[in-house]
């Protein structure tokens, strides 16, 4: 099993890779909810993303979220692995005994490593829930992707 942590390290730090706004990529993301995400990149300016996670707030909670993102053209100063994103999207989510359905509008930031073909990324994303009853509520959290080209 130890191994297995190597090999992935050495292909990580190895890997060939530029700022990340192509291909597919999967990662984890840590925060409210905390679980596994996955972005596909459309075009340069436009990716989908989603996630399958739970929750920390309510014992067996169960999140999914699909979201379509437009990345956000940088400023003249700023590098040009650092960008900033919006979009929108749907989430579903399962607590004992209830089921949500709701809209996500989402916002975040972005960095693409240089040398590996990973990026880092921070988001907020309010949420309007509008099954069972109207609510409001809020995920953020920060993670990392791995990109396959």
């Amino acid at each position: 099993m130890r191994g297995r942590w190597i090999i992935c390290a050495v292909l990580l730090v190895a890997a060939p890779g530029r700022a990340q706004d192509r291909g597919f990529g999967l990662g984890v993301m840590i925060g409210e909810p905390t679980g596994i995400n996955g972005k596909y990149w459309l075009s340069e300016r436009e990716a989908v993303d989603g996630g399958l996670a739970w929750s920390f707030r309510s014992p067996g909670y169960f999140h999914m979220h699909f979201d379509y993102l437009f990345k956000i053209p940088n400023g003249i100063d700023a590098p040009p692995e650092f960008s900033w994103y919006v979009g929108a999207g749907a989430r579903i989510a399962a607590r004992p005994r209830r089921g949500l359905l709701g809209i996500r509008f989402v916002g975040g930031m972005l960095y693409g490593l240089r040398d590996a073909p990973i990026d880092l990324f921070l988001e907020f994303a309010p949420i309007v829930d509008l099954v069972p009853a109207t609510e409001m509520s809020a995920n953020a959290g920060f993670g990392a992707r791995y990109y396959f080209h």
